[in-house]
């Protein structure tokens, strides 16, 4: 494991229980928990978090995982 805040797309697996930030939500920061269902993000490293969608449908880019 690397950092732990969702920068790294090796880190996260589906499966994983994490807490993500959802675009409506980009402004308030407010955190949604939920398990990755998808991983969205190509690319092995973003700035911003790895963008994800949860099991419950939601999208959002992880800003923790959480073990």
């Amino acid at each position: 494991m690397g950092r732990m805040d969702g920068t790294e797309r090796a880190d996260i697996k589906t499966g994983l229980r994490v807490s993500v930030v959802v675009k409506a939500d980009q402004r308030s920061g407010k955190l949604t928990e939920g398990v990755v269902k998808d991983i969205l993000t190509n690319s092995s490293v973003h700035p911003h978090g790895i963008k994800v969608r949860l099991e419950g449908g939601q999208v959002g880019r992880v800003k923790k995982l959480l073990l």
